[in-house]
């Protein structure tokens, strides 16, 4: 319970008040399911690489405080600190992406790692939260204020954002930005002209990603080609999700993270409906449609342009990933290589996603007029 009244002037007191407690809680609750589904999946794959069986568990609880701290700090700036906080983001991860291209490790064919003080780093991870929230600026000030060609701006940055991304290469990711930016362009007032163009060449983008690409090549034809042998993940997370029923097999018995190289990443959702059942897989899904779903309606709210476009562009971006991770667990989808939000293991994803949903907590959190935040 907490101690805090509605009296409370501190930073914490004024926080609590203000917070969106129930989307809070939600990501708690997303974030303790992580936990259970690490605990569960990762030591088979740390013995079969030749590591303790607990290595990705310990890893992942030193990630936890650092993501705690970093949802919490986050949520307490006011739009002004969001966006202060997104500029400088986004210059420096956008730097380290560049990076990445010169001295980043080649891991499965892709240079998007950095290895900064022992630890290793996605720096595009942090371009998506902190490049939606400076487009989302770009055009409100281009739609609002018309002193400068936000859009012209806006369009640029994510010219360098592609063009860096799709160097990596890192398609999923390029994918992403680009749902999230459109949807951010027509929400600020695109022409439906313009809408049609812009959809004529994320297209044409796709097609030719497909003739360039030759891992995007092969994922897409292991989708329509299912019976070809070389979907074995994809393959293996459907029979878990059948044999899991809709109670699941129970904690711990399950088979698929024997056999899954990335039970405890990208196909974590696997091992959630064999072990866990149809009920809780649901739940997760649930979850993450309330996120998104409260954070909307409480951003439509908003009259600021800028918290409305950098909100939508946030929850858009949160939700498209857990879908695309879903989605692609189940065969709905060719698999896009994509963590599932606050559950799958990963240090930069994790620290990435509370960062965009920090930003989310604090542009969402309620501001009377002529008030707002403390910082």
């Amino acid at each position: 319970m907490t101690t805090y009244s509605r009296t409370d002037v501190s930073i914490f007191g004024r926080w609590w008040w203000t917070v969106d407690r129930w989307t809070l809680a939600a990501l708690a609750v997303i974030t303790g399911i992580g936990i259970i589904l690490i605990m569960a999946a990762s030591p088979p794959v740390a013995e079969r690489i030749g590591l303790d069986g607990f290595y990705f568990v310990r890893r992942q609880f030193v990630f936890l405080p650092i993501v705690l701290v970093l949802l919490v700090g986050v949520s307490l700036l006011n739009p002004t600190g969001v966006r202060r906080l997104a500029v400088t983001g986004f210059i420096i991860s956008l730097a380290l992406t560049a990076a990445t291209l010169v001295v980043g490790a080649e891991i499965k064919g892709a240079t998007r790692w950095i290895n900064i003080g022992g630890f290793s780093l996605q720096p595009s991870e942090f371009v998506k939260p902190c490049f939606a929230v400076v487009a989302a600026w770009m055009f409100s000030r281009w739609r609002v204020a018309g002193d400068i060609p936000g859009h012209l701006v806006a369009i640029g940055l994510y010219v360098l954002v592609v063009g860096l991304l799709l160097s990596q290469p890192d398609v999923g990711m390029t994918i992403l930005v680009s749902v999230v930016w459109g949807v951010q362009f027509f929400l600020a007032g695109l022409p439906m002209l313009l809408v049609a163009g812009i959809g004529l060449l994320f297209a044409a983008g796709g097609v030719g990603a497909y003739f360039t690409f030759d891992h995007v090549r092969g994922r897409i034809d292991r989708f329509l080609d299912p019976a070809g042998g070389e979907a074995y993940q994809v393959a293996r997370s459907l029979e878990a999700v059948i044999n899991g029923g809709l109670f699941g097999r129970g904690p711990g018995e399950g088979e698929v993270k024997a056999v899954l190289p990335d039970a405890h990443a990208d196909f974590i959702f696997a091992v959630a409906a064999e072990e866990f059942g149809l009920v809780t897989s649901l739940l997760i899904v649930f979850l993450f449609a309330f996120v998104v779903l409260r954070g909307f309606s409480r951003v439509f709210k908003d009259s600021d342009l800028f918290v409305q476009l950098a909100v939508a562009g946030l929850l858009v971006q949160f939700g498209l990933q857990a879908l695309i991770n879903m989605a692609s667990t189940i065969n709905l989808m060719p698999t896009k290589g994509m963590t599932l939000p606050f559950i799958s293991y990963g240090g930069s994803s994790m620290a990435a996603l509370a960062l965009g949903m920090g930003m989310v907590l604090a542009l969402t959190r309620d501001r009377p007029a002529g008030g707002g935040p403390l910082l």
